[in-house]
């Protein structure tokens, strides 16, 4: 039986501030796709207006402004198509419970239309495992990439898909990175291998067809050459 695809969702927010509990809404959303630990090309990516000021640190962090979320859709809007893209999926966050309490606020904040995001999905904490991985030391996401040789030059402030779209590279890497899918594709191949072809006991000798005197003396010269090039280590000639 063909196992079901592992489809892995990466994760990222921007908000107006740091406390959903102060009134701070999200204001774009982007995730990246991961199937069997391959990146697709599917992604979500929104932003959405929170009908409230931007805190002005969070505007430095993001570079977002309110003049530009005026015409952008609201939560409420774009909610059934964010939770269709996560549903079932294992989602990736790189600190999980700042993106999941904004997520879950906002959800609050549709009058009990929607359940809480854990309900949809299973959370996987990046920071988290990162951690426990590398204790003691730095462990935000530009630490990371730093650490696992990824290029995130293009990060000159956060945004939500871009930095989906990198987390996604380092968890990769953080969980075994090319070395895992190649022994991903191995698995994939060995099973679905077509079965072995059995030769049949009576079967007709093979054919030896033995080689010409010039091709025998051919042979010869190219050994000569190669264990002189290589200083007598020329093991087919010995």
């Amino acid at each position: 039986m063909k196992k079901k695809p592992l489809r892995q969702i990466v994760l990222d927010t921007e908000t107006t501030g740091l406390k959903p509990e102060e009134g701070h809404r999200i204001i774009e959303i982007g995730c990246v796709e991961l199937l069997n630990r391959r990146i697709t090309r599917k992604q979500f990516h929104v932003y959405i207006n929170p009908q409230r000021p931007i805190d002005a640190d969070a505007m430095r962090v993001h570079g977002i402004s309110n003049e530009f979320l005026q015409d952008k859709p609201l939560f409420a809007d774009v909610v059934n198509h964010f939770i269709e893209f996560i549903r079932g999926a294992e989602v990736l966050i790189h600190n999980a419970p700042f993106d999941v309490g904004f997520l879950n606020h906002e959800l609050a904040l549709l009058g009990g239309s929607f359940d809480t995001l854990e309900i949809s999905c299973s959370i996987f904490d990046t920071l988290a495992f990162a951690k426990n991985k590398h204790p003691g030391q730095r462990n935000s996401l530009d630490a990371l990439c730093k650490r696992y040789n990824i290029d995130n030059s293009q990060r000159e402030l956060h945004g939500a898909l871009l930095d989906a779209q990198i987390l996604a590279e380092v968890y990769l890497q953080m969980t075994g990175g090319q070395e895992t899918l190649l022994l991903a594709d191995k698995a994939n191949a060995a099973e679905n291998a077509p079965p072995p072809v059995r030769l049949a006991n009576n079967r007709s000798a093979l054919k030896i067809i033995a080689c010409s005197e010039q091709e025998w003396q051919e042979h010869q010269q190219r050994l000569l050459a190669i264990d002189k090039a290589s200083q007598g280590q020329c093991l087919w000639h010995k």
